[in-house]
């Protein structure tokens, strides 16, 4: 079980399984919405994750025609996205788990519209865009 949270505490999140693939996303909506070089991310099953406390101040946002980004709307945290094409699997934001997290990232995704300071340095496989298997 993981569980995670926004920055206030408003949004309490709980997912029932293992998280999917871990990787980071360079694209320029990811960077603007994490206000850092890259997003961090992992899959999960919309149908795994439960919200205890309620989602009353949990929003949506269409950041680009069929994706969306939720986030609190009290703080602002990044909490998951999803893509209009794959509703059932979200990309949860794991700078919001409270739990100890050791998956290891197996890609870099957008690399072609990457912070030009950004410098990746480990040996993680990485794409100009979308990696074969997006999930």
């Amino acid at each position: 079980m993981h569980t995670g949270s926004c920055l206030c505490g408003s949004i309490r999140y709980e997912v029932d399984s293992e998280l999917g693939d871990f990787g980071f996303c360079h694209c320029r909506s990811c960077r603007k919405a994490s206000g850092s070089a890259f997003s961090a991310n992992a899959s999960v099953d919309r149908k795994r994750i439960r919200f205890p406390g309620g989602t009353a101040t949990l929003r949506a946002y269409e950041s680009s025609p069929g994706k969306f980004r939720a986030f609190c709307s009290q703080c602002g945290s990044p909490i998951y996205a999803w893509l209009e094409s794959s509703r059932d699997t979200l990309r949860l934001r794991l700078g919001s788990l409270d739990t100890p997290y050791t998956g290891q990232p197996k890609f870099h995704i957008f690399v072609s519209d990457k912070a030009p300071w950004d410098t990746i340095t480990d040996e993680v496989p990485q794409y100009p865009e979308w990696r074969s298997s997006p999930g």
